[in-house]
């Protein structure tokens, strides 16, 4: 009598019309959640490049001597929240505004003293570029008695709050629902291959084969099946990442794909999905036959 793992593979060789369809089936199920779990990656990418510039900057009062200011530097340093600080002297607040905002060159050139103040600019580190922490920063930076007046476009950071939560929300709802999905569609094929099976499975139940064993070749089959439609839709999201890459570096953006673990889990969850569909096809079949 074969062996489990000869049954199913003879089965590939069998029925190979019928297998690539099954196979096909979880790819391109996998594949649609793939693609939106690409598309996901790389909003948050896009989130994070733009949280990136998430700071705090506490404006420093005229005369207060520059060893005050970078004494208190290395204590700000110290907070948890923070990342890098940097000191920016009044002459260098002047040469950055005479380049970046050029439709006031003409103004700043002809000042005859500088208008503009020595600043501290606090970046924060990514896990605190939050409207929270940057306002919990600020109330602190404020304490100093050297400092005028603290900024960190609260308005802004509260709408990027916003958008973040937008996204995990609606990110976790539509993969849950290409999910339930792939889980039908998976679950029809198998059946379909099952049934194709029906003879068989009787005639083996006749001659005294037992549920375990008669489960063996569909398992190990099921389990061949959803981890070649895995990587399947692992190449799909790759060639569609490709595709898409030269329009990106048109606009200036660049595409990350999967990391090792994202590709695990999609190969794992095509294996997963397609082991637990076939235990329900041929659970419910043998229990009719």
């Amino acid at each position: 009598m074969p062996t489990p793992l000869q049954e199913a593979l003879r089965t590939f060789r069998r029925t190979p019309l019928l297998s690539a369809l099954s196979v096909a089936s979880i790819g391109f199920s996998l594949f649609t959640i793939g693609l939106f779990g690409l598309v996901a990656i790389n909003f948050r990418e896009a989130l994070r490049t733009v949280a990136e510039r998430v700071e705090v900057v506490a404006f420093v009062l005229r005369g207060t001597p520059t060893e005050t200011i970078l004494a208190a530097s290395r204590d700000i340093e110290a907070f948890p929240e923070v990342q890098e600080v940097r000191y920016v002297s009044a002459d260098e607040a002047l040469s950055r505004a005479r380049t970046e905002l050029v439709e006031f060159k003409e103004a700043f050139r002809d000042l005859e003293t500088n208008p503009l103040p020595a600043s501290l600019e606090v970046r924060l580190k990514e896990e605190f570029r939050t409207a929270p922490s940057a306002q919990a920063v600020a109330e602190r930076l404020q304490a100093f008695t050297f400092v005028d007046d603290v900024r960190f476009g609260r308005d802004w950071v509260q709408r990027l709050d916003r958008l973040r939560n937008i996204a995990a929300i609606v990110g976790l709802a539509i993969g849950l629902a290409f999910a339930a999905v792939a889980m039908v569609i998976i679950g029809v094929t198998i059946r379909i291959t099952v049934l194709q099976r029906a003879t068989e499975i009787s005639i083996m139940r006749l001659v005294g084969a037992t549920n375990r064993y008669i489960r063996g070749p569909f398992i190990l089959e099921g389990l061949f099946k959803g981890a070649l439609g895995g990587l399947l839709a692992i190449g799909m999201c790759w060639i569609t990442m490709l595709v898409f890459q030269g329009t990106a570096r048109e606009i200036g953006a660049g595409l990350v794909f999967f990391g090792g673990f994202e590709l695990m889990v999609i190969l794992l969850f095509g294996v997963a999905i397609g082991l637990l569909g076939t235990v329900m096809s041929v659970g419910r079949h043998l229990r009719h036959v």
